[in-house]
């Protein structure tokens, strides 16, 4: 759901941690976005659109995993992470995709990692608005044990009333004259469960959500979230067993100027992502 962009000259900053950096901008015309500099009543307003679509979200996502089994990292053979930094490895992204979204990553830790990151991305992405295109990402990064079950309850989940709630048409269509925007930027990632074959791995994120246009009622605002995966170890690849999603951390939101939707719209388009890797 986020524009990525390296900072300070690289993917990694100087501090060993995963940056990223959201497109800057003059602020367009006297639209929905403003152009001015928010105020803390305004940012208010925009936290609780924020609020709104999130707690949707991490619904949606807790329905899919309704009656699922425990199938990640646990029991008493796991080793636990400890409170060294996720320092980047300096390896290699992987070189394979499956429906356009990385794979072939390697059966350790920062394998586990990158495979989180990047199914982040994807589980985020706008693409689980559109029913064929969500059937294929599922497939792409879920353990065959637990495709079937999200496909329907995500179908179930993803129905008029959630679309309308993020602006879109019943369908799942975006309104002509607009631009859906759903992206997820990775901004850190850590193991806290591993055994052989299995791993909890969290992902600290932040999303863009939103409809881009001059009269949009829903315009693209950002949030952030820490997604856990429990991964298993399947056809010699790391697949999701489980995924979940939950507030936060969040900064002290900046005194940045809002962009015009114009440059949003502009800026997701002519902005791609990233393939993450430890």
């Amino acid at each position: 759901m986020s524009l990525d962009d390296e900072r300070n000259g690289g993917l990694y900053g100087g501090s060993g941690e995963t940056r990223t950096r959201l497109p800057e901008g003059e602020g367009g015309g006297q639209d929905v976005y403003g152009g001015a500099r928010r105020s803390s009543r305004s940012s208010s307003r925009s936290l609780v659109t924020v609020v709104g679509v999130v707690v949707l979200l991490i619904a949606a996502i807790a329905f899919a995993n309704r009656g699922g089994e425990d199938a990640g990292g646990g029991g008493g053979d796991g080793k636990k992470a400890g409170a060294d930094p996720t320092a980047p490895s300096g390896e290699r992204a992987v070189d394979g995709k499956t429906s356009g979204i990385p794979s072939g990553y390697t059966k350790t830790e920062q394998g586990a990692q990158s495979a989180a990151a990047n199914y982040a991305v994807a589980l985020g992405s706008a693409d689980m608005f559109n029913k064929p295109r969500r059937d294929s990402v599922l497939q792409t990064v879920m353990a065959p044990s637990s495709v079937n079950r999200f496909k329907a309850n995500l179908d179930k989940a993803y129905n008029a009333a959630f679309y309308k709630n993020v602006g879109l048409n019943d369908d799942g269509s975006t309104p002509k004259g607009y631009q859906f925007v759903s992206r997820t930027s990775p901004i850190g990632t850590k193991v806290t469960d591993w055994a052989d074959g299995k791993a909890t791995v969290e992902v600290w994120c932040g999303g863009l959500l939103g409809l881009a246009g001059e009269q949009s009622t829903k315009p693209v605002t950002s949030s952030y979230f820490t997604i856990t995966m429990k991964l298993v170890w399947v056809g010699g690849d790391w697949k999701a067993a489980t995924h979940s999603q939950k507030d936060g951390p969040a900064p002290v939101p900046g005194d940045d100027r809002a962009s015009g939707s114009d440059e949003i719209a502009k800026a997701v388009e002519g902005y791609g992502g990233f393939t993450y890797a430890r």
